[in-house]
């Protein structure tokens, strides 16, 4: 029997998914480098240690009966070693063997049948021109492992500037891929759990700022073909990786319609935080039900929403304009305990419920919000 949740990592995800996890009765015990961490903050434990730690590991996997993660860069040697021991893990090692590595993702998904741009891996400069020759220019280059949030990823429109990214990569091995032609990037956020049963939530569109997400609607602005194409493709994915809990797969819907895998996020994912507001059981709550062996909730949204990041600018720690953004009853405001607003660090989010159709009107609402907060 379950009664206590091991969380690896101490971010805004975690925090999120241990307050659902408390709100269904279950302690949380989570292990992070920092102190007092977002998720610290609201579990009933805080192991303060390196991800590396293997003793530290292990305290983990003793206080709890099941250990997951809310990022997926976490040292692999550590799940495995908790594995190795006996303790269980979900989504297992095996699922982040192909998810950190960003070649062999591209090649999973290929072999789940989800098309990808092409694509080529280059670990030495002399195998630049082999991969440009596969993937074209322009094309984004980005490190095979590590990197988030527009981290480790460049875009290089000619040969020579290909050379450069190389060289800022630090000898990183980088896979190489074709540019996409995009009209917007959308995302499923879907659940599965052991015995295969697997629920997917409405298609989200996302939009980013150098690199970063910054607003989510939800539902997808697309054909209904289109959104239940992409959530057929993401629950082939979660059942071929084998995956127990929250996950996300990232598309590109290219202007000429066609949909291509991205990247696969094995946790649940910020582009899902609008599922807190506006339906019964969030992509937390699922997550939950689907690691602690509980049945899933067959997602539904009461209305239409759009997610907007909170990033921090560096001029201050203290988040300003609360009051001003608040006088608007469709707005929900959620903020990371974070102490420290470095400069595009995500440090919360709102969420904008929408009666009716998204439309400009309410994209500008949003927008108009946003412009309200400041920091000081």
């Amino acid at each position: 029997m379950i009664e206590a949740i091991g969380v690896i990592g101490g971010g805004q995800l975690g925090r999120m998914l241990a307050l659902v996890a408390k709100r269904m009765g279950y302690r949380v015990v989570v292990l992070d480098p920092q102190p007092h961490s977002p998720c610290g903050q609201v579990a009933d434990e805080q192991i303060v240690a390196a991800y590396g730690d293997l003793a530290a590991i292990e305290e983990l996997g003793r206080r709890t009966q099941i250990v997951t993660y809310e990022f997926e860069n976490i040292a692999i040697d550590s799940v495995g070693h908790l594995e190795q021991h006996g303790y269980r893990v979900t989504p297992a090692g095996s699922v982040l063997r192909v998810t950190q590595d960003r070649a062999a993702e591209k090649a999973f998904l290929r072999a789940c049948g989800v098309p990808t741009t092409e694509f080529a891996t280059v670990e030495r400069p002399e195998e630049l021109d082999a991969a440009l020759a596969i993937a074209g220019l322009p094309v984004v280059i980005k490190t095979v492992r590590g990197g988030y949030d527009g981290k480790g990823q460049w875009r290089a429109a000619s040969r020579a500037e290909a050379e450069n990214v190389l060289r800022d990569a630090g000898g990183a091995a980088v896979i190489v891929e074709r540019a996409v032609d995009c009209a917007c990037e959308l995302s499923v956020v879907a659940a599965r759990a052991s015995d295969d049963e697997a629920v997917t939530f409405p298609v989200a569109e996302n939009v980013h700022e150098d690199g970063i997400l910054m607003t989510t609607v939800a539902p997808a602005r697309i054909d209904d073909e289109i959104a239940l194409r992409a959530q057929e493709l993401a629950r082939n994915v979660g059942q071929r990786l084998g995956i127990v809990g929250t996950y996300c797969v990232e598309f590109f819907l290219t202007r000429a319609g066609e949909l291509l895998g991205n990247e696969i996020a094995p946790r649940p994912h910020n582009s899902g935080h609008f599922t807190i507001d506006v339906t019964p059981c969030s992509q937390y709550e699922q997550h939950v039900r689907a690691i602690c062996g509980l049945p899933l909730s067959p997602p539904r949204m009461f209305s239409r929403a759009i997610m907007t990041n909170v990033l921090g600018d560096g001029r201050g720690d203290r988040l300003g304009g609360v009051a001003e953004l608040l006088s608007d009853p469709a707005i929900v405001l959620h903020v990371y305990g974070k102490r420290h607003a470095v400069a595009r660090r995500k440090m919360g989010h709102f969420t904008t419920i929408v009666d009716g159709p998204i439309d400009d009107a309410a994209l500008l609402r949003a927008q108009a919000a946003r412009a309200k907060l400041f920091w000081s």
